[in-house]
């Protein structure tokens, strides 16, 4: 990887984004994410690189397009990882709620953890409290250590949880100490990448979301110096959703040792999840979040906002792009 790969890849979300935001507020989330993929992988084509799909939409004969294992670039170049989520945050997308964003980590070739298609506990916090905070603490633990690294009281701390009948004790845990919690319906990785940044009024991100997602976290945080850890969740009694009505305990453990995860219980620090010499993050805002505006359409243009944090140069850039249409006449600054 190189630093010429950084605007392509920034180019990449942002193609993804528009894709994704014509379909915004229709209710169409299916659609959304689709038009997101296309986007995303035909950018990615005229990309000179050797790229993979570590972390995708799925298996190949469940995904045309991104699926894991596939192979995307123009066949020479670097070689280079990708973690995708084309559409992170589909229904908010359908919906036209914040925080839909199209998203990637790319690293150096086997620098990204192939996360199965689990769940996993996570914690996300700033780079005061990096090697302080440890999701093997309580959230009581862990908030007042927040406290002392921040120099916040308690009552000012802000903790982002999703809100899922499986986080019901530990959102009461975390208001018992006096924290605010914040809950958010989908779309953790811009909440656990707010945690990165004073000033979003983020401190801390907690609970369990799904697992792909976790690597992409872990990516932007490596990257921005903040903490975060994840530890995979196999017990459908721990996760507490409609997919795995299906599934036990037993045979979710009996897949990951088939994907060559033994140590099921493992948990797994950033440079671990993102362990390239090598990591980007990218995102692009499909509609209004915590850290960029969505796509904005015009007249004469549309406008992207997004992030771009890489270790390669030790950059987080936040980007305004104004895409001029055929025939434009009149571009604003704003």
């Amino acid at each position: 990887m190189d630093r010429t790969l950084i605007q392509e890849i920034l180019e990449v979300v942002e193609q993804a984004a528009i894709a994704s935001a014509e379909l915004t507020g229709l209710g169409q989330k299916d659609e959304a994410d689709a038009a997101a993929v296309e986007a995303m992988r035909k950018r990615m084509g005229k990309i000179q690189m050797q790229g993979k799909i570590v972390i995708g939409e799925g298996e190949r004969d469940e995904a045309p397009m991104l699926y894991i294992g596939e192979e995307v670039g123009s066949g020479s170049g670097p070689g280079v990882d990708f973690a995708v989520d084309p559409c992170e945050g589909t229904n908010l997308c359908a919906n036209n709620q914040r925080g839909s964003m199209a998203v990637l980590a790319a690293s150096d070739r086997g620098g990204l953890f192939n996360a199965p298609d689990f769940y996993m506990k996570k914690l996300a916090a700033p780079p005061a409290a990096k090697g302080r905070v440890d999701i093997r603490k309580s959230a009581t633990e862990n908030i007042k250590i927040l406290s002392d690294c921040l120099g916040l009281s308690i009552s000012e701390l802000t903790i982002v949880v999703m809100d899922r009948a499986r986080h019901k004790e530990l959102i009461s845990e975390i208001r018992s100490t006096g924290a605010r919690v914040q809950p958010i319906s989908d779309g953790d990785v811009q909440a656990a990448i707010a945690c990165g940044f004073a000033g979003t009024g983020t401190h801390c991100l907690m609970g369990i979301g799904a697992a792909p997602e976790g690597v992409i976290s872990a990516a932007a945080m490596r990257a921005l110096g903040g903490h975060f850890q994840g530890q995979l969740v196999y017990d459908p009694a721990i996760a507490m959703t409609s997919e795995w009505a299906d599934y036990t305990k037993e045979g979710n453990i009996s897949r990951l040792n088939e994907m060559g995860i033994t140590d099921i219980d493992r948990i797994y620090e950033a440079n671990e999840l993102a362990s390239g010499d090598n990591v980007v993050f990218a995102g692009s805002g499909i509609t209004d979040g915590l850290l960029f505006n969505g796509v904005k359409f015009e007249k004469d243009c549309t406008r992207t906002s997004s992030l771009v944090i890489s270790t390669l140069d030790n950059t987080a850039r936040f980007t305004n792009t104004v895409h001029i249409k055929d025939g434009a006449t009149s571009i604003s600054l704003n």
